[in-house]
């Protein structure tokens, strides 16, 4: 079967409709130690197998886009000569800042036309990409993917503190983003305000077989996967789960169960009716970004 990408729809998002988001929106213990021993436990074996790689990572390069005004790229070095594109859409220091980690078909360029509109919802978007995406170096793989989401938040938080950017730091993931974000928001002293989960997924197994990965004859259980249910019932910071009502390949299911698995006390589904996998933006429109500024700054 052919390889299912899951990947938003952001460039099938027409001119005018980005203009006219624009518009309504304009008036709208110690930190090192704790993610070296997270880094220690992101082992993942059995995902790493070149008959999983193939077809959770979808990687595309860019090495001709220029950051669009208002926004800037940055690097982080996650290990000897690997480095991680990120491209960072800025509204002001203040502003509450969001780490956004994408889906497996996408790149930080993608976003260009969806940075700005954060931006006037008064949100910073801080996108990165995984190892061989965009301009990154490197090679995917699951086990490099949550190693370098540590790296990566600490170089941004010293980033973010050396520009005098004083506002709340966000960790958001959308489809395979959520593996990153979810890792992030349930390690002890990762220090983040909150965590957004959009298309994301409870169980991995049956993720993986709709992919078309053949789970039962590599051996993987679902206690070899991600463990997305027992990290959310860690989390006790805000978190906001977005879901597709139609989304193809991930269930509503899986976003209720996240929600009910929650220890946060502020926790919120938000189901886009309508949506499916890849236009969960389109069909949402301006109220995307409006419950995300809500539920942050309130």
């Amino acid at each position: 079967m052919s390889k299912p990408v899951l990947k938003q729809s952001l460039k099938l998002l027409p001119p005018r409709y980005l203009v006219f988001l624009l518009v309504i929106s304009a008036g709208a213990g110690s930190e090192g130690e704790s993610a070296m021993n997270q880094q220690k436990n992101c082992d993942f074996r059995k995902l790493d197998n070149p008959g999983v790689l193939a077809f959770v990572f979808h990687p595309q390069q860019d090495r001709s886009s220029v950051a669009p005004a208002g926004a800037l790229d940055y690097y982080v070095t996650v290990a000897d000569g690997i480095k991680i594109g990120c491209r960072f859409y800025i509204k002001d220091a203040q502003a509450p800042s969001i780490l956004f980690f994408h889906g497996n078909g996408e790149i930080v360029s993608d976003y260009d036309d969806i940075g700005p509109v954060y931006n006037s919802f008064g949100l910073n978007l801080l996108a990165v990409d995984f190892r061989g995406y965009g301009k990154s170096s490197g090679t995917p793989t699951v086990t490099a993917m949550l190693r370098d989401a540590h790296v990566i938040l600490r170089e941004v938080r010293k980033w973010l503190k050396e520009k005098g950017m004083n506002g709340p730091l966000w960790v958001m993931g959308r489809s395979l983003g959520c593996v990153s974000a979810l890792e992030l928001a349930s390690t002890p002293g990762a220090d983040v305000s909150g965590v957004i989960i959009e298309s994301g997924f409870a169980h991995t197994v049956p993720l993986l077989r709709f992919l078309g990965v053949d789970t039962m004859g590599l051996g993987i259980k679902e206690s070899d996967c991600f463990s997305h249910v027992e990290k959310i019932e860690r989390i006790t910071i805000p978190t906001l789960i977005i879901h597709a009502q139609h989304d193809q390949f991930i269930p509503m299911s899986d976003a209720q169960a996240l929600l009910q698995h929650s220890a946060a006390p502020k926790k919120q589904l938000m189901e886009v009716k309508g949506a499916d996998h890849n236009s969960v933006i389109m069909m949402a429109g301006k109220n995307y970004f409006e419950t995300i500024r809500q539920f942050i700054t309130k």
